[in-house]
């Protein structure tokens, strides 16, 4: 069993003395692991770092198994994700993210496409917060917890929406809302395509997703808690909007 894709490196882990484990994403092969021999060297060191867009070649006796990988260099991500404290912890949210919520081998082309268009943006420190909260709700799109903020639930209005129930993810009116607004949550305009969006209106935001991402992908995971690397970029975001 062979082939060969790009992929986005998620991940490595040492395995003996100078092989590593990959952890890759990729869009025509979902998310793979393999052992790459050779990679704990450092020429390999050099290119193997998290975030990397890699052309790997799979090899395995059975497809069942865990493979070989060849991995050559596409193009690395670790000038950009150096550049800002915000754009490191956002590719790291990014990376742990994906390695906790997609299982082996399953296809998510998609996301694969929306996540390495989201990397290719982490130098551009005005356009990543929004790219990035777009990204989670593309997140929870593609895992079956997508939000539908398209009309009120209750009405079918498709103005005025101000909340989202935290059961079903649907947008409600005020109107529609009645006696149970202390129910619901807030929906940021943010996430309407409305405002500027402030650092302050995009953490609105992601404190939503991240809602949804708790309370239904994670319990779907056995009530796993969410990496700590989201809460680490949202603290960024939030010293940023302080900042001013």
């Amino acid at each position: 069993m062979d082939w060969r894709d790009t992929g986005i490196l998620l991940s490595t882990a040492k395995h003996g003395e100078t092989a590593l484990i990959l952890d890759v994403f990729t869009p025509d092969h979902g998310r793979q692991t393999g052992v790459m021999r050779g990679g704990a060297s450092r020429k390999h060191a050099a290119f193997l770092q998290p975030g990397a867009q890699l052309d790997v070649t799979w090899r395995a006796r059975l497809e069942d198994h865990m493979g070989a990988f060849h991995a050559e260099p596409q193009r690395s991500r670790a000038a950009q994700a150096m550049a800002s404290r915000l754009a490191l912890s956002g590719l790291r949210a990014v990376l742990a993210l994906l390695a906790f919520c997609l299982p082996e081998r399953e296809l998510h082309a998609p996301l694969y496409r929306r996540s390495e268009q989201l990397l290719d943006l982490l130098d551009q420190p005005d356009l990543w917060p929004l790219a990035y909260l777009r990204w989670e709700l593309a997140l929870l799109e593609e895992m079956g917890f997508g939000l539908d903020l398209s009309c009120c639930a209750v009405t079918g209005a498709t103005e005025g929406l101000a909340y989202v129930s935290p059961r079903t993810g649907r947008a409600v009116t005020a109107r529609g809302a009645g006696d149970w607004t202390d129910r619901l949550l807030d929906l940021p305009p943010v996430l309407l395509g409305q405002g500027a969006a402030s650092d302050t209106e995009i953490l609105d935001g992601l404190g939503l997703t991240g809602h949804f991402l708790d309370t239904r992908l994670a319990h779907t995971l056995h009530d796993r808690p969410l990496p700590a690397a989201r809460a680490g970029f949202l603290d960024q975001l939030r010293r940023r909007a302080q900042q001013g």
